[in-house]
């Protein structure tokens, strides 16, 4: 439960300060951390010491500790030397070993219960008795952050984040895959989701450094309950799908400015098909060439404007009306009305799902 390197570092400390060397052995005679060279030749008396019914015993000049956890037989702890004081640090380390498996312990069953919570996998009642029992306030307001980093083996992107905010009781980070990191954050009451914004930017900057890939972070809605927080979590999740399609150019998405790409997102596709040849009679956008698609996003982006639109373009105002002319004649749509500049631009969004959702199936 504890990794190699907690337990290295802590019996470094302990030398650092008692210069005693110490070394930790599991029950099946493996070596986990040790701070002197050859501790392989003790695992024979570790183990003749782990059977015995000592739980302090001085075998071969050494002292001889047993680390348990609820009970249960954990490590072998050997501090190097027979005398008193060799026998207090031996004690002061197991000790500080054996408190550190209790607060792991309580860690993994808060990060057992939020994995649970986050994938709606608990009964209410649950819900609620096992937030008494591991301390978690039920009554507060909460988001969900999805941090999308394509997680390095080593875990490193998951203590990063945890360095910010897993040392908080309050705040719980977590995984549930292989690719992203997930922060149940616990807000203020004067805390607003441009706050949320600040947060995300936080996060992204830990990453930064990072040029060989791109991370990306999205929240859901602010919650009040905790067992609300699965909803934040499904939220959370549309956002990144949504902000994959829609918005590229964006490292942080909020589910609540997802706008009409949230409802476009969860229609079939059957359905999406039906309404592109509705509207270019079999045609798609994509069969428009380079100028055009160029011309028509120029147009949106400048809120319909054609004075706009045409000085951005370096083109002449009636150069961009013969275009949108002569799209009017191929589609029957007009960008110039309102109508049709909506109806055009949801096809555009519609026909940029089906792309992403027909890539998701080779």
């Amino acid at each position: 439960m504890i990794s190699n390197q907690i337990l290295q570092n802590t019996i470094d400390g302990l030398k650092g300060i008692t210069r005693i060397d110490l070394c930790i052995i599991d029950i099946e005679g493996k070596v986990l951390a040790a701070t002197f060279p050859d501790a392989d030749r003790y695992i024979e008396s570790a183990e003749a010491f782990a059977a015995s019914p000592a739980d302090s015993q001085v075998v071969s000049g050494c002292q001889f500790f047993k680390v348990f956890d609820d009970h249960q037989l954990e490590y072998v702890l050997l501090a190097n030397g027979d005398s008193d004081d060799v026998y207090m640090v031996g004690k002061i380390a197991s000790f500080q070993i054996q408190n550190l498996l209790v607060a792991y312990k309580e860690r993994f069953d808060k990060d057992n219960f939020i994995k649970n919570l986050l994938l709606d996998n608990l009964l209410l009642v649950d819900i609620y008795n096992r937030s008494k029992k591991l301390h978690i306030d039920t009554d507060v307001r909460r988001v969900v952050y999805i941090i999308e980093t394509n997680r390095d083996k080593e875990g490193n992107d998951l203590e990063k984040v945890r360095s910010l905010y897993g040392g908080k009781s309050k705040d719980f980070v977590t995984a549930v895959d292989e690719k992203n990191i997930i922060l149940v954050k616990e807000l203020a009451e004067n805390e607003s989701y441009e706050d949320l914004d600040k947060t995300a930017e936080v996060i992204l900057d830990l990453f930064r450094g990072n040029t060989e890939r791109e991370v990306h972070i999205a929240y859901g809605t602010i919650i009040n309950e905790i067992k609300e927080v699965s909803r934040s979590y499904k939220e959370a999740r549309m956002a990144l799908d949504v902000g994959r399609i829609f918005f590229e150019e964006k490292h942080v998405v909020a589910y609540s400015t997802l706008g009409i790409g949230r409802l476009i997102y969860q229609l079939p596709i059957p359905l999406c098909k039906m309404f592109i040849k509705e509207i270019f009679d079999g045609k798609s956008p994509d069969d428009f060439d380079e100028e055009t698609l160029t011309t028509i996003n120029k147009f949106f982006e400048n809120n319909l404007n054609v004075s706009e639109t045409s000085r951005q373009l370096y083109i002449h105002r009636n150069t961009l009306v013969y275009r949108l002319d002569k799209l009017q004649k191929s589609t029957g749509l007009d960008l110039r009305v309102f109508e049709d500049a909506i109806t055009f631009k949801i096809a555009l969004m519609v026909v940029k799902y089906m792309k992403y959702m027909e890539s998701l199936d080779y």
